[in-house]
C-alpha cells in the first residue's frame, strides 16, 4: 500500500515496464519501511513489573490469608505512521503464595474455604490490543481492547489497584474541536473484569467535558450497560433469571478555587440517577449524589467529602459495575457491590509530600445505609508511598474495617484488616 506511486502504477500497466518498475519502487517502499521502523522505534513503553505482597485477616474467616503474586505488563505502542498508531501489551499474573480463597462463580478455590479472598488469580492475556487512527482534527477513534478511565474513575475505570485490571473491548471515540471541550464515545461489547472473567454485552458512554475556568470543569455523561450481571458479585444482585441492564445520567462539577499564596479550596458536586435499560429489571431506580470540598496547601490536602447511593426501597440500590470501586467505600473492598440498603457514606480524606519522594495519604470513613438506619461499620486507610527513582517505587498500605450493627449473613459485613506492600518497576 505503502509502494503505490502513481507513477509506477503506470508503468506496471505493460508487461515489458514490470521489471523497471520494480527498480523504481525500492527506494520508495525503503522509504515506508524506514518510515514504519521510525514509528516503532520512536513510540513508548507500556512495561511494568509490580511484586504485591497482601495479608487478610478477616473475623468471618478461621485462616488469614496470604498472597505474593507478580504482575507483569509487557508492551509497547508506536508513534504515529500516516494518521495511525498500535499498541499491544500482554499481562501474566504469577502466584509464588496463595494462601487465599480465589472464588470463580462463588466457588470457593478447592482447601482455601476458611481463608479470606483475595482478588488476584494467576493468568496469561493480552492486556490491551488496540489500533489508533488521528485521521480526523483533534480527534482519535481507538478500535480494540483498551484501558478507559473517566473523570475520578467512579463509573467508568480500569481498577487499576489489582493485579488483573479491568479492560474494554470496542471502539471509542475522543474529539477536543470544540472550544474548552472533550467529548468521548465508545460502544464495548466486552469486559474482561479483575477475576479475568470476560462478560459478554453492549457497554454504550456518552461523555462531554467542558472546562469553565482553568481550575473548574462540568462534566455531563450517559453509560447504557446491556448486561444481564455485570457487577463482581458471583451471582445477580436479584438472584436467578433477572437482568441488571440499566442507564445511568448524570452531572458532575469539580474543580478548586484558589486563594492567596499556595491555598486551594477544592470542591466536588456531583448527581447522578440509574434507571433500567433494555431488558433490565424494573426495580432499578435509584439516585447517586456526592458533595465535598476542602483545602489544599503546598501539596497537602484536607477535604470532606459526603456520598450517597440509595436504596429503592430496600429491593434494589444504586450500583457502580464498571467504575474502579477500591477507591471508594474503603480501601477494604468490602463495599464493592452496594448493599441494597444503598449506602450513605461520610469520609475524611488527607495526604502530603513531606519530602519529594515521599507520598503520605489517608482516609476515615462512616457507613451507614440508605435505607433502614443501619450503621455498617468504619474504616481508617493509611498508606505512604517512597519513589527510589524515576523507575522504582515501593507502597505500604493498611486497611481496618470494624463493623457496627451485627447484621445476618450475607449482609454483614466483618471486622478486617488488610496491608499491602508493593514494588513497581516501570521501564
Amino acid at each position: 500500500m505503502f509502494c503505490q506511486h502513481p507513477f509506477i502504477a503506470r508503468l506496471r500497466q505493460t508487461p515489458r515496464s514490470i521489471f523497471l518498475a520494480g527498480l523504481l519502487a525500492l527506494p520508495v517502499c525503503a522509504q515506508a519501511a524506514d518510515g514504519l521502523l521510525d514509528a516503532i522505534r520512536h513510540g513508548k513503553s507500556m512495561t511494568n513489573f509490580r511484586l504485591r505482597h497482601e495479608h487478610v485477616d478477616q473475623a468471618n474467616r478461621p485462616e488469614t490469608a496470604n498472597a505474593l503474586t507478580l504482575r507483569s505488563l509487557v508492551g509497547w505502542q508506536t508513534a504515529d505512521f500516516h494518521d495511525f498508531s498500535l499498541a499491544a501489551q500482554l499481562i501474566d499474573v504469577a502466584k509464588f503464595r496463595d494462601d487465599y480463597d480465589e472464588r470463580d462463580q462463588g466457588i470457593p478455590q478447592t482447601g482455601r474455604a476458611g481463608h479470606p479472598i483475595i482478588a488476584d488469580p494467576d493468568v496469561t492475556d493480552v492486556n490491551q490490543l488496540y489500533l489508533d487512527w488521528k485521521g480526523l482534527d483533534r480527534t482519535r477513534i481507538r478500535l480494540g481492547r483498551q484501558q478507559v478511565n473517566l473523570d475520578n474513575t467512579r463509573f467508568i475505570g480500569d481498577i487499576g489497584f489489582r493485579q488483573v485490571m479491568q479492560v474494554f473491548d470496542g471502539v471509542s471515540l475522543l474529539n477536543s474541536s470544540l472550544p474548552d471541550t472533550e467529548l468521548y464515545a465508545a460502544h464495548f461489547h466486552r469486559v474482561r473484569q479483575v477475576s479475568a472473567r470476560h462478560r459478554q454485552g453492549a457497554l454504550d458512554i456518552a461523555h462531554a467535558r467542558h472546562r469553565l475556568s482553568a481550575t473548574a470543569s462540568l462534566t455531563a455523561y450517559g453509560y447504557f450497560a446491556d448486561f444481564e450481571n455485570p457487577t463482581v458479585a458471583p451471582i445477580n444482585v436479584f438472584g436467578p433469571d433477572t437482568d441488571q441492564s440499566s442507564k445511568t445520567l448524570g452531572l458532575r462539577l469539580d474543580g478548586s478555587h484558589v486563594l492567596s499564596g499556595a491555598w486551594k479550596l477544592p470542591y466536588t458536586a456531583e448527581y447522578a440517577r440509574q434507571t433500567d435499560h433494555a431488558d433490565g429489571d424494573s426495580r432499578i431506580d435509584a439516585h447517586y449524589a456526592r458533595l465535598g470540598g476542602g483545602a489544599m496547601f503546598d501539596g497537602w490536602y484536607l477535604r470532606f467529602d459526603y456520598e450517597r447511593l440509595s436504596s429503592n426501597d430496600g429491593r434494589y440500590a444504586f450500583q457502580t459495575p464498571f467504575g474502579t470501586n477500591h477507591l471508594f467505600q474503603g480501601w477494604a473492598d468490602l463495599f464493592l457491590v452496594t448493599p441494597a440498603q444503598g449506602m450513605r457514606d461520610r469520609y475524611l480524606s488527607f495526604g502530603g509530600k513531606p519530602l519529594a519522594s515521599l507520598q503520605l495519604s489517608g482516609e476515615y470513613h462512616v457507613f451507614k445505609s440508605d435505607q433502614g438506619s443501619i450503621d455498617y461499620g468504619k474504616e481508617l486507610d493509611l498508606a505512604i508511598a517512597y519513589s527510589v527513582n524515576d523507575r522504582l517505587q515501593a507502597k505500604l498500605e493498611y486497611a481496618r474495617f470494624r463493623e457496627d450493627d451485627r447484621l445476618a449473613d450475607p449482609a454483614r459485613k466483618p471486622d478486617t484488616e488488610k496491608l499491602w506492600l508493593t514494588l513497581l518497576y516501570s521501564l
